[in-house]
């Protein structure tokens, strides 16, 4: 299938390239007309902070939606006769904007919000809707209304924070230079500007295609401000390295003898199936998130598996036809000298290392395992959770308000929490002097009291009951910020052991932007277990059809968890623990909870990518030789210095993000880089020639039964790969090349391209 789609991609190269072109010129005007705008939904159905929302969408429609704190500071003084005027025109103004549900001035009527120095004071304006659904033209509107207060006097600021503002990712210039970095390393790799050239301009088509396609979806599904930017990262690094992988097997077979015409074929029947296994196990695993139940993280997979299937798409489609124009000349213009690693009759130093790791294979397992576990540990104290203000750019201001709040009123005000109490008693005769509602009064003013006596509150504001005065609201402020442990530890206090003792007779919830978080942090932890054992579980059927092995797919699953826990306990060392941070230009605070699994979901998908070009390789070597240590030495010999390549593109790619200017974003490309980096050298070069070299002949056993019922995938000829008992490898097709090294029989002079898209014959022996 993908020796004929590749040939037609190649007799038809010109007009594949111009589909291609406008496929992206069509996508991204269709972006523009019809494209979303990207923000952050945190609704979460089952959740007491999904229960309070409902109560206020109910009770008090005008509190329902999110907020936006306006900070007002003076060294001179904020509450100075001018600066009311201007502060207090301006809430008015906000009032009658299309989208505000209302406005409060910090002096009143009710308790004010002006610091006892009297520097700081804090309206606040509340929209009709959520921040994913307040246009961005009603905050706006809302800023600019308070544009005068900065005229009130000398030195008067005005700054704005809250749920409701939303900052959507752009380019931030990361991707640039990543990309720069990359030509680099893909220049050394190949040695050739035109060779180097073919991954970059297949990666940067798909990679556009697939960003007007996450716009396109953002129009119809709310995707999250982060989305984007990991879409275009993930997309980015994949792109190049499925297209680098796909090149270095069509360059050894015109180094074999074929014609550039008949090696394209050959490259997509065996890099290009590796490719395509690679890419749907990504894919799937990405799209696995929706199993999680949380649309705001299934949103972020789906931004990033339409990146990864353009990617796909890009590379059996579009890089055949690139590959055919370029033809003879894709050496022209070496910066140096092509050097083969694995040839007939040659020893290089890959052959050698891994000699070394298989005469004494536990040292070098050991010790690399206890290398991998050590980089782990910090994982056991992840703190999930979602970054407040405080983790904001530096010189946003969003950041300037939140340390202006937090230095003249608390930490807690930053993110204040909202009680409901709902007292099913009280008489709906609305609020009255005397009777059920003063009841109601009185049981809402003692319930303020029992949440004032709780330690880690702050303040209690005084309760505000609906039209009816059956339910109260209050604004309760934690002493800690909002992505405190502490504050989180009183969030389970009061729902817990506070309310239910306090107002047993109350329907009460725990609310706002800080308890939501808290409640996405419980259930993404609540549901990793079970996402991690079914992502690992269909990681391990997909390597067993693949392999037609049970050991192999046990050994890759062991060792991606491994490298996965590495990255982890990196992640938590520099975002949690703030070591080496000032050095990214992060700031210390929880891990974002919705970051290891997505995390999950993505490295071991890309993990699985090397695994399945490595073990490719090493299987074709075992299946030619019957020698399974020289199947392995051939394997890494053969595959070392793509996947060195490849995996150094996508750690300068994913570095490059930490230009960004996104926390989330940053903890993202640490995360990727930093797993690609242990997966290609303590996880590829070390640990699998010594577990291989462990497991010997019996890496490749399946039972036969087994055998019989798994299914064959495409372009695997039939009645390949049953492999059993001391038998193992017997008849198994080789043609599932890895996409890297030298083609088979590669030197033995020139071979007719195989049929049904599989290796040479001579391949198969």
């Amino acid at each position: 299938m993908l020796a004929a789609l590749a040939r037609f991609s190649v007799r038809h190269r010109w007009p594949v390239i111009a589909l291609w072109l406008l496929a992206v010129l069509g996508a991204g005007l269709a972006a523009q007309q019809a494209g979303g705008s990207f923000s952050n939904d945190l609704t979460l159905s089952g959740t007491d902070s999904q229960a309070a929302h409902d109560t206020l969408r109910e009770r008090y429609p005008e509190l329902s939606g999110d907020g936006m704190q306006v900070v007002v500071h003076s060294d001179s003084g904020a509450d100075t006769p001018q600066v009311r005027r201007a502060v207090r025109a301006a809430v008015a103004d906000v009032r009658g904007l299309d989208g505000v549900a209302a406005a409060r001035s910090p002096y009143g009527p009710g308790p004010d919000m002006v610091s006892d120095d009297g520097r700081t004071a804090v309206a606040t304006v509340q929209f009709t809707g959520r921040a994913k659904d307040v246009p961005e033209e009603s905050v706006r509107a809302a800023q600019e209304a308070f544009a005068p207060v900065r005229d009130a006097g000398d030195g008067v600021r005005v700054e704005f924070g809250g749920a409701a503002l939303r900052t959507e990712s752009g380019p931030s210039g990361s991707e640039a230079i990543g990309l720069a970095a990359a030509v680099l390393v893909l220049l050394v790799a190949f040695g050739s500007v035109f060779a180097m050239a073919v991954p970059l301009v297949t990666a940067l088509f798909a990679l556009a295609l697939g960003m007007s396609a996450v716009n396109l979806v953002a129009g119809f599904t709310t995707i999250g401000t982060s989305g984007p930017v990991v879409a275009a990262m993930i997309g980015l690094g994949v792109g190049i390295d499925y297209a680098l992988l796909v090149v270095t097997r069509h360059r050894e077979g015109m180094r074999a003898g074929h014609s550039p015409h008949e090696s394209i074929p050959i490259a997509l029947s065996t890099a290009g199936r590796s490719v395509l296994v690679a890419g749907l196990t990504v894919i799937v695993a990405i799209l696995s998130l929706y199993l999680v139940g949380i649309p705001f993280v299934s949103a972020l997979g789906l931004a990033s598996a339409l990146t990864v299937a353009a990617t796909l798409l890009a590379a059996v489609t579009l890089l055949p036809a690139l590959l055919a124009v370029l033809g003879d000349r894709l050496d022209r213009f070496r910066v140096r000298r092509p050097r083969a690693d694995h040839a007939p009759g040659h020893t290089s130093g890959w052959h050698r290392w891994t000699g070394r790791v298989q005469r004494r294979p536990w040292p070098y397992l050991l010790a690399a395992t206890a290398a991998l576990v050590v980089m782990a540990l910090p994982l056991f104290s992840m703190h999930l959770g979602t970054a407040d203000g405080g983790s904001a750019p530096e010189g946003t201001t969003e950041r300037r308000a939140y340390e202006l709040v937090s230095e003249d009123f608390g930490a807690g005000w930053t993110g204040p929490l909202l009680v409901t109490a709902q007292f099913d008693d009280a008489a709906a005769d609305g609020p009255a002097a005397d009777g059920p509602a003063a009841d109601a009064q009185r049981r809402a003013a003692a319930l303020r009291a029992e949440l004032q006596a709780v330690e880690g509150v702050r303040e209690v504001r005084p309760p505000q009951l609906d039209s009816t005065g059956t339910t109260a609201v209050f604004t309760v402020v934690p002493q800690g910020s909002p992505d405190d442990e502490s504050t989180e530890r009183l969030v389970h206090h009061l729902r817990d052991d506070v309310l239910p003792a306090a107002a047993d007779d109350a329907e009460t919830h725990v609310g706002g932007s800080t308890a939501a978080a808290v409640d996405l942090a419980d259930r993404l932890g609540a549901r990793m277990p079970w996402f991690v054992g079914f992502v690992v579980g269909l990681s391990f059927l997909l390597l067993m059809v693949e392999f037609r092995s049970i050991v192999v797919p046990v050994k890759a699953a062991l060792m991606n968890l491994l490298s996965v826990g590495a990255a982890y306990g990196a992640v938590v060392a520099v975002f949690q623990w703030g070591w080496g941070a000032g050095l990214l230009g992060a700031e210390p605070g929880p891990i974002e909870s919705f970051a290891p699994i997505m995390l999950f979901a993505v490295l071991f998908g890309l993990s699985m990518d090397y695994e399945v070009f490595l073990l490719s390789r090493v299987r074709e070597e075992y299946l030619r030789s019957g020698d399974s240590a020289a199947s392995v030495r051939g394997g890494i010999a053969a595959t070392a210095r793509v996947i060195t390549a490849a995996a150094s593109v996508m750690v300068v790619v994913f570095g490059s993000f930490q230009l960004n200017d996104q926390r989330v974003v940053n903890l993202f490309g640490f995360g990727l880089a930093v797993a690609i980096a242990v997966d290609a050298t303590l996880v590829r070069l070390v640990l699998v020639p010594a577990v291989m070299a462990v497991l010997g002949r019996s890496a490749w056993w399946l039972p036969r039964p087994l055998e019989r019922l798994l299914p064959h995938l495409p372009g695997e000829p039939a009645g390949a790969g049953r492999t059993t008992g001391t038998d193992a490898g017997a008849g198994t097709d080789a043609g599932t090349g890895d996409g890297e090294g030298t083609a088979a029989g590669a030197g033995a002079g020139k071979q007719p391209v195989p049929p049904q898209g599989g290796e040479p014959d001579t391949a198969r022996r």
